[in-house]
């Protein structure tokens, strides 16, 4: 009864975490961030190397990271051209998408863009929206992460299940978050801002805090394809 009553709870937080997109101004303190990251740590990495790293921006901090992000992300939008000087270290996505991945893509974008009241074609407010991602959606505390570029491949995956784990931790705590590649692009701001050394790579942002409950694109509930669609038993 015990076990069965653990799944349920471990259970429920899987399944009630979403990404926000909007956050309270209600402070996180410091001692649960760290009990967040504690608990997040225990996650499982190749010859147990824990290949993350992370910062976290608060206060004047964060702010002066996104007075820069923004300030450079007007300009791309000013003259597209600049954007060649902003290049992700890694491929996140793919160079040119396919299906089904393609028609997950555009239903995810759709669904929120909805949810807003922005329509096909504004580009003005398409653009306000995505630098809502470099103002950590409005939450007190924004985490980067990055990894040492000289490990393997496998190591992404070891930072994966730590960022699951992180979010698992926060939610369980009534804390939200969003995990986001948005950030990817402007590692050569970001990295001499948080004090990274010459041998970390950008890995992803993250937004955390409280939801806003007021927030219609907080209402966005993601499908997911059912396992039998990506599962094969082999007997």
């Amino acid at each position: 009864m015990q076990s069965d009553k653990r799944q349920t709870i471990v259970d429920a937080v899987i399944e009630s975490r979403s990404s926000i997109r909007a956050f309270t101004a209600q402070e996180v303190p410091k001692d649960e961030i760290m009990q967040i990251l504690r608990v997040a740590s225990r996650a499982p990495s190749g010859t147990n190397c824990q290949p993350w790293k992370v910062y976290v921006l608060r206060g004047k901090n964060r702010a002066d990271l996104v007075d820069k992000i923004c300030r450079v992300h007007d300009q791309i939008y000013a003259d597209s051209l600049i954007g060649a000087k902003y290049l992700e270290e890694y491929d996140y996505y793919p160079r040119k998408w396919f299906e089904p991945y393609l028609a997950r893509r555009r239903q995810n974008g759709y669904a929120l863009y909805a949810l807003l009241g922005i329509e096909k074609g504004d580009k003005a407010r398409m653009h306000a929206q995505h630098q809502r991602n470099f103002r950590f959606f409005d939450a007190p505390i924004g985490m980067i992460f990055t990894i040492d570029r000289n490990l393997g491949h496998g190591s992404l995956v070891d930072c994966g299940m730590f960022l699951q784990n992180l979010m698992l931790a926060a939610k369980s705590r009534g804390i939200d978050t969003c995990p986001q590649a948005a950030w990817n692009h402007f590692g050569r701001i970001i990295l001499p801002h948080v004090g990274a050394g010459p041998n970390e790579m950008l890995l992803c942002g993250m937004a955390i805090g409280y939801a806003n409950g007021n927030a219609p694109e907080n209402s966005l509930l993601t499908p997911r394809v059912p396992p039998e669609s990506f599962t094969t038993f082999l007997d």
